[in-house]
Formats: C-alpha cells, structure tokens, sequence
C-alpha cells in the first residue's frame, strides 16, 4: 500500500479559543512547517524584543483552521488560553520534530487495508 506525503494534521484544543463573539473554536488543522515558517519571524521586531513570541509567529503561520474561524493570525494565539498554547506546541514539535508514526493495518474481517496513527491527537494520548 502506497501513501502520499501527509502535510496537514487535525487537532482538538483541550480547552478552545474563544472569539470575540464567545464562541469556542476546538477543532484544527496543522501543516508541516517550511524552513521559512522558522526563519521569518526572527526577522520580526517582536522577537528581537521577546524571544517568546516567536512561538506565537510560528503558529500563527503553522495553524491552517480552527473551527469556524476566516484565518489565524498572531492575535488569535496571542488569545489562547496557556494550556491550548502548550498543546500547539506539543502538536508542532510532534509533527515536525519526531514526525508521526504511522502503521499500516487491515480490517481482520474484510480485509481492507488502510493507515492509523499510532501517536494520540488529543491530550493525554499517545
């Protein structure tokens, strides 16, 4: 069995970011970051200023929809609570860094085949 390059990854925020009109957004998408998502920002003011906010920067480049949401920007994680913030970066770093184990395995009774990630996608998984 043949699998392409899988670039996005789906994400459940453990607690949720919450709008501006009180609505909580949990579900998500990340994609595999380019050496330029990691480059860029550390031309920005801000990290000069606070190397801190470099993780903001990247996620707000990495983090591609979260629920309902028209875009992400650097104010929506600016905006999240500590705890989604560590999760994003568990996420990133899971992703980018050690890659996502996956195995392939097929149904005992029909016997199509198919992938399943073997790490967890939500707190307290893996």
């Amino acid at each position: 069995m043949s699998v392409g390059l899988v670039t996005e990854f789906p994400f459940v925020l453990p607690r949720g970011y919450v709008d501006e009109d009180g609505t909580v957004h949990r579900d998500g998408v990340m994609r595999l970051a380019t050496a330029r998502d990691e480059i860029a920002p550390l031309r920005d003011p801000r990290v000069r200023d606070n190397e801190a906010y470099l993780t903001v920067l990247l996620l707000s480049r990495v983090v591609t929809k979260l629920g309902a949401l028209d875009g992400i920007n650097p104010g929506v994680v600016e905006g999240m609570f500590a705890t989604d913030l560590s999760f994003l970066q568990d996420h990133y770093r899971r992703i980018n860094t050690e890659g996502t184990p996956r195995a392939a395995v097929a149904c005992p009774s029909c016997e199509h085949g198919f992938e399943v990630e073997l790490s967890g996608s939500r707190p307290g998984e893996s």
